[in-house]
């Protein structure tokens, strides 16, 4: 049962566990509450029958007082336990959820995250945990209790008086029938309104994204037109989707009503023909203003439960992708990278790399040149794992990378991208993420190479200046710069720059080839440049075209070939001044 758990509602086992637990004491909890009215029914007992039989009472007004604090401490430590096994458990099951998806998020390969929005990626973590929270701690349990414990009240009401039980619980099928016959059109137009938020996010996370692409092309207008009319739709299906639920809610717990009436109705005329006395009467009658309360609560959750399926099923979505997996235990003969015969598309039918071949060797400076477009970020990505390829094989050390695990494998590589990613934070804390137990001299010792000392200088706190998001106080050259120092203090074996020096003028870029030196020392280093003075040294060029490889070679060997190297440093000696 507890694995049936665990699928249906996306639970951990000890969620599955807490979640039985939980239906438990709401159960309890609901029969409880019918404490006062048993508490009626035991006063009416000793009063109402007594007088009505020209008896004598028996217990004096100390008796019921005592009864009272006990049946209220009994409702308190019920009460107790089943916010525990309900709130507390759930909110613990939640942060286990949130903790899982990261979990999973960061195992990942980086195609996901190609083919994923971030607001979508957001939304999951954030909104579909929150509510699923929400509908955990206050509907579902208590959906289940409601029914166990009504069905237990309605089998001993029956067996005290059948007539009057189906008077009272009569309407309850009815009921739960107008809720399934319903759930399935309000479910979609659930469906529909959250796709419709969604679109909502993405346009307003694009326009973030992009507000210096609308500003600087007056597409304000335009931008919010849309927002707009995405807003618009969403508050219609959100207002459609209320209102039918208010409708269904409003409409059920109506008819609930219905049974207490008929039991005034039916009770009467079995009170007038002598069928039943009044005690009995009465005692429905109370009862009758209980009974329906669990069910009541259930109704105004309704919309939580009928969204319970769609965030369900994102989650399961999620706990479904692949994820990246190896063995941990990672030694291997030495640091050369070899590709061979590798394909690679990111999606059907657009081949990028096509029968890839080449070795980067240890101790020597490799260089991917080739027009855009060619794959030579692709595969400098593909040498690390961040993806994994459709055929063929990329080795390092003469192991296969796609049978180690990704972190295991990315702890001999420092990455140094075109594209930086900084942290809120200060300069030491984003250049010490290279190697977390590294002293602050460590630190600046690879910040000076990395030609970081001439900026870090002039700012009013030095390296414990916070940089704000991505950097966003650094021009582009010091974002490079820092990226940089960050690999300089990872001292890994094998180095992969891709672009590392597109944001540097001429002349920052002179006095970063010092620092680039000295990363590179001894290590197997595959470099991506358009610029072509910055491979000119390089061991060896691998010139990719169109996704395969069009010449192999040193530096002088493709320049005597006259092919597209050669016209590529033609091309660039002719337009520099």
């Amino acid at each position: 049962m507890i694995d049936t758990i665990k699928r249906r509602f996306a639970l951990s086992t000890k969620g599955a566990k807490d979640f039985c637990k939980g239906v438990f004491f709401t159960t309890l909890l609901d029969i409880a509450l019918m404490l006062p009215a048993v508490f009626t029914f035991i006063f009416l007992e000793d009063y109402l029958r007594p007088v009505l039989n020209s008896g004598n009472i028996i217990y004096g007004v100390a008796h019921y007082i005592v009864l009272a604090l006990i049946f209220m401490l009994i409702m308190y430590v019920i009460s107790l336990w089943q916010y525990q096994s309900t709130f507390t458990s759930v909110y613990e099951e939640s942060a286990s959820r949130r903790i899982s998806l990261a979990e999973k998020l960061r195992k990942l390969p980086l195609a996901f995250f190609g083919e994923k929005n971030l607001s979508d990626l957001t939304s999951t973590i954030m909104d579909d945990c929150t509510d699923l929270e929400h509908t955990f701690s206050h509907a579902v349990p208590q959906l289940f209790a409601s029914l166990i414990s009504i069905v237990l009240i309605a089998v001993g009401m029956f067996f005290y008086n059948w007539q009057l039980a189906l008077a009272l619980f009569w309407v309850v099928p009815l009921a739960l029938a107008i809720v399934l016959i319903s759930k399935k059109k309000i479910r979609e137009d659930f469906g529909g309104n959250y796709q419709d938020k969604r679109d909502v996010s993405e346009h307003i996370q694009e326009g973030l994204e992009a507000v210096q692409e609308i500003k600087s092309y007056n597409k304000e207008e335009d931008y919010l037109k849309i927002l707009n009319k995405k807003i618009n739709k969403y508050e219609k299906s959100q207002t459609t989707g209320e209102l039918m639920t208010g409708i269904l809610v409003n409409g059920a717990q109506s008819l609930l009503k219905l049974g207490l009436a008929s039991v005034i109705i039916v009770g009467a005329k079995m009170l007038a023909t002598g069928d039943i006395d009044l005690f009995t009467y009465l005692i429905f009658m109370v009862i009758g203003s209980r009974v329906y309360a669990p069910v009541s609560e259930v109704f105004n959750n309704l919309a939580a439960l009928f969204f319970l399926d769609i965030r369900i099923n994102r989650m399961n979505e999620m706990e479904a992708l692949p994820i990246q997996q190896g063995k941990t235990d990672f030694s291997p003969s030495g640091y050369n990278i070899e590709f061979n015969n590798v394909n690679f598309s990111y999606e059907s039918g657009k081949q990028v790399l096509k029968n890839v071949s080449f070795t980067a060797k240890q101790g020597e400076v490799t260089a991917l040149v080739g027009p855009s477009g060619s794959g030579k970020s692709t595969a400098v990505k593909l040498a690390a794992r961040f993806w994994d390829i459709q055929s063929g094989k990329i080795l390092l050390g003469e192991q296969d990378i796609s049978l180690i695990e990704p972190e295991t494998l990315l702890k001999n590589y420092a990455v140094v991208f075109q594209d930086v990613v900084l942290f809120n934070a200060s300069i030491m804390e984003n250049i010490r993420i290279g190697k977390r137990n590294a002293s602050d001299e460590e630190v600046i010792h690879a910040a000076r190479l990395a030609q970081c000392e001439e900026f870090v200088s002039k700012m009013s706190q030095g390296y414990q200046t916070v940089i704000g998001e991505n950097g966003e106080t650094l021009s582009g050259g010091e974002r490079q710069r820092v990226s940089i120092a960050r690999a300089l203090l990872k001292d890994a074996p094998i180095v992969l720059l891709d672009e590392a020096t597109a944001s540097l003028d001429v002349e920052n870029e002179t006095k970063i080839q010092a620092g680039i030196s000295a990363l590179v020392k001894d290590k197997t280093v595959l470099i991506i440049a358009h610029r072509m003075r910055t491979v000119a040294n390089a061991n060896k060029i691998v010139v990719l075209d169109k996704g395969g490889i069009a010449e192999i070679g040193t530096p002088e060997e493709l320049k005597k070939r006259n092919g597209i190297f050669a016209k590529m440093v033609n091309r660039q000696t002719l337009t520099t001044p």
